[in-house]
């Protein structure tokens, strides 16, 4: 049946956002309304004709709401295939109404997680006549619209309109995928709450859902289709972000950005003013400071070639001052938590740098989780949200570490931590100076950090390699000296690294040679 006139619609909603003008259009068509409680009472309200569930079942809602629409006449109503005469008989010795359209959404089970809610109350908080009607109601789509998004009221007005009070197939058709994937996504984060509750890590089963935020114009590459999907974790970036200005963003810009923002959030605002540079998903330059502008001028000294067309995030408001210096080079996308006017018509006069501002910074030690594909299935992990305990480190040379370089190491360790493995990163007063990044080797990490330091030296006229008087910091353990001398060799003081290789020894020897000293984390950052 291609098209199915509306007469009959069942409202039973718990978003009431449009609703009273989306039943008012149906009422001036003819179309009877049937609704439940806090609905049914909201359109009276507006002197609308409410026909009660329970008249249409002859039975009252009982035991607190729990059962009001579980009923033959109403899943009857819903499941009763049009054109059928077995059904169509059953249907009227039983006195079954046929219901055309059906317009649910569902308690509100996230927000009263995200509200604290105890045990007892995300329970009550769990629907299940909504879930039920509504995947009815998109079974039977051939004949039954079924709406759970107040979004759609126009298209579905505008649908009834256009074809004398009916609804077409393809809409109901389009309609019903919707209703699965809500009733879908409501039950994954019912289960994951659950999961949660039972303080299982791997449960049998994990539901991964999102909503759709946008369609990127690409992937990664121009030939890849691509989607930004939100999902309920409520945390500061790149999903809250709301885009003062600049061109559409890509898939490559929000993934570089998030990397971005991720790694600033480590630095405390109250603290020191943070910049990191970011190319690739991978930071160029980072760095602390008192201001957010002093802080932007040290981080591109670490890489300003690299640094072109690049991400910078702030983890303190952007004012006019750091504007003015970042706008000179070419940049891809500004994050910060907020931006004054001045700085934003700074920005405003490139007219294609995004300017992104989040509200807030991230939980560096929030608890979340990571997912990411393989053929045939997918990896999930707990977010890395370990950090370096400063009064945990071990020293393990004979020489201590300076109050200096103390400082420094705990810098450049928590820089390395945002680091594509394996990776060297050297630091010195609150900035990187070189960062080698994403090797095979932690030898050539090192290397490739101390050549694009020594490069970044000649840029800037010095005599001596930025590296000269730096600390180093090893995402993980050296599992030879030979990576620890070309650290020494670059003219690096101090490192830090976890330990734990069965050579830590000969590791420790080495920097003692070297005159260096070294402190363990015990604590691997690894980033794939």
């Amino acid at each position: 049946m291609e098209t199915q006139k509306v007469s009959r619609a069942l409202l039973s909603v718990s978003d009431k956002t449009g609703l009273v003008d989306f039943a008012k259009a149906l009422a001036a068509r003819g179309v009877v309304l049937v609704s439940t409680g806090g609905t049914a009472k909201a359109l009276r309200n507006e002197g609308l004709d409410v026909v009660d569930v329970s008249e249409v079942t002859g039975s009252p809602e009982m035991m607190d709401g729990r059962v009001k629409t579980l009923h033959p006449k109403i899943h009857g109503g819903l499941l009763a295939m049009r054109g059928n005469a077995e059904h169509e008989a059953a249907m009227a010795e039983h006195a079954i109404p046929a219901i055309d359209l059906l317009v649910v959404n569902l308690y509100p089970f996230e927000a009263t997680v995200r509200a604290g809610g105890n045990f007892n109350v995300c329970i009550e908080n769990i629907d299940i006549g909504g879930p039920a009607m509504i995947r009815a109601a998109a079974k039977n789509h051939a004949g039954v619209a079924v709406v759970v998004d107040p979004k759609d009221y126009m298209d579905v007005l505008d649908e009834i309109e256009r074809h004398d009070g009916g609804t077409t197939f393809d809409l109901r058709k389009k309609l019903a995928a919707k209703a699965y994937a809500h009733t879908g996504a409501y039950d994954g984060a019912i289960a994951t709450w659950f999961a949660e509750q039972l303080d299982e890590d791997t449960p049998e089963k994990r539901v991964i859902a999102g909503t759709l935020e946008r369609a990127l114009r690409y992937g990664e590459n121009p030939h890849q289709w691509a989607a930004f999907y939100q999902t309920a974790e409520q945390r500061p970036g790149v999903a809250s972000a709301v885009q003062v200005q600049g061109k559409e963003l890509s898939y490559n810009n929000l993934n570089d950005t998030d990397a971005a923002f991720e790694l600033v959030a480590e630095f405390d605002p109250k603290q020191s003013a943070a910049v990191a540079i970011i190319k690739h998903a991978n930071p160029c330059g980072v760095a602390v400071a008192p201001t957010i502008a002093q802080a932007y001028e040290k981080a591109l000294a670490c890489d300003g070639v690299s640094a072109f067309g690049g991400i910078v995030a702030l983890n303190r408001d952007l004012e006019a001052d750091a504007a003015t210096e970042i706008v000179k080079l070419f940049t891809e996308v500004i994050i910060a938590p907020e931006a004054g006017d001045e700085a934003k018509e700074i920005v405003a006069a490139k007219k294609n740098l995004r300017l992104l501002i989040t509200g807030g910074l991230p939980d560096p030690r929030c608890e979340g989780l990571t997912f990411r594909s393989l053929a045939g299935g997918f990896l999930v992990q707990s977010r890395d949200n370990g950090f370096v305990d400063a009064h945990a480190l071990k020293v393990v040379t004979k020489r201590k570490p300076t109050d200096q370089e103390f400082a420094d190491l705990v810098f450049a360790s928590t820089v390395a931590k945002h680091v594509k493995s394996n990776t060297i990163v050297y630091a010195k007063d609150g900035a990187t100076v070189g960062i080698g990044a994403g090797q095979m080797s932690r030898v050539d990490a090192a290397r490739i950090a101390a050549r694009k330091a020594k490069d970044a030296s000649d840029a800037l006229g010095l005599k001596e390699p930025l590296t000269t008087g730096s600390v180093a910091a090893s995402d993980a353990f050296f599992p030879f000296a030979d990576g620890l001398q070309v650290v020494a060799e670059a003219g690096a003081t101090a490192v830090i690294q976890p330990g734990g290789s069965m050579r830590d020894d000969e590791v420790i020897a080495a920097a003692d040679e070297a005159g260096l000293a070294m402190v363990f984390t015990g604590m691997r950052h690894f980033r794939h």
